[in-house]
C-alpha cells in the first residue's frame, strides 16, 4: 500500500536555486566581489606563510642564539644570524653590533629597529584590511541596485500587484548582500589572526633581547 501511494506521487523538484545560479542573480556587482574574493585567498596564504614562526624567527632559533653570544661573545652570534635571514635575525643582528655602545644607546637602536620590522609586517596585511572593507561595501551598493529596480517596476510596470516583477530587484539586492558578508567575515577573522601572529613575533623580540641584552658588554652603562 506504502509502495502503491510513493508511486502514484509525481516526484517533487527541487526548486532551490544552486549556487551558480544565485552568483549570476547578483548581477554585474558580483564580479568585483569575486575579485576580493580570490584577492583574499591569495593574500591569506601568502601572509599565513610569511608570518609562521619559522619565517619570522622561531623559538628554537633564540635559544641557540642566546647560547651563541653566552658561549662565544658577540661575534659568534653575528655568525648565526648571518646565517638565518629572519626579522628577528635582523633585529638581534643590530643589537649584536653595537654590543660595545652604551646599553640606554642600544636599547633605542634596537626598539626602532624591532617597531620598523614590525610595522613593515603589519603594512603587508593592509590589502586584507582593503578587502573586509569594500566587500560588505559593494554588497550594500548591490542592495542598493536592487532595491532601485524593484521600485522602479512598482513604478513603471505595475509591480505592487504582481509579486513576479519584483522579485529580481530584491533577489538581486539580497544576493549581494550576503556575498559581500561571506568575503568580509571571513577575510576579518584571518586579518585578526595575522595581526596576532605579528604581535607574538613583537614580544618575542623583546623577550630575545632582553636574555641577549644580559650577555653583552655594556660599557658607558
Amino acid at each position: 500500500m506504502i509502495a502503491l501511494i510513493v508511486a502514484s506521487t509525481p516526484a517533487q523538484q527541487s526548486t532551490l536555486p544552486s549556487l551558480w545560479e544565485l552568483t549570476l542573480s547578483g548581477g554585474p556587482l558580483m564580479i568585483p566581489l569575486a575579485l576580493c574574493s580570490v584577492l583574499a585567498l591569495a593574500f591569506a596564504i601568502e601572509r599565513a606563510l610569511g608570518t609562521r614562526s619559522a619565517a619570522l624567527g622561531s623559538e628554537s632559533f633564540a635559544r641557540t642564539l642566546v647560547q651563541a653570544v653566552q658561549t662565544g661573545g658577540p661575534h659568534q652570534g653575528l655568525v648565526l644570524c648571518d646565517a638565518t635571514r629572519t626579522p628577528l635575525s635582523r633585529v638581534m643582528r643590530l643589537a649584536l653590533e653595537n654590543s660595545t655602545v652604551s646599553r640606554a644607546e642600544r636599547e633605542k637602536r634596537v626598539e626602532d629597529a624591532a617597531t620598523l620590522e614590525v610595522r613593515r609586517l603589519q603594512a603587508r596585511l593592509k590589502p586584507l584590511h582593503l578587502i573586509y572593507l569594500v566587500a560588505p561595501l559593494l554588497g550594500l551598493l548591490g542592495t542598493v541596485w536592487g532595491m532601485i529596480l524593484a521600485f522602479a517596476t512598482i513604478a513603471t510596470r505595475d509591480g505592487l500587484g504582481k509579486p513576479g516583477l519584483l522579485a529580481e530587484g530584491v533577489y538581486q539586492a539580497l544576493v549581494t548582500t550576503a556575498a559581500g558578508l561571506v568575503i568580509a567575515i571571513p577575510t576579518v577573522v584571518v586579518y585578526s589572526w595575522l595581526r596576532a601572529r605579528i604581535e607574538r613575533f613583537a614580544r618575542r623580540t623583546e623577550s630575545v633581547y632582553a636574555e641577549l641584552d644580559r650577555g653583552l658588554s655594556t660599557p658607558g652603562a
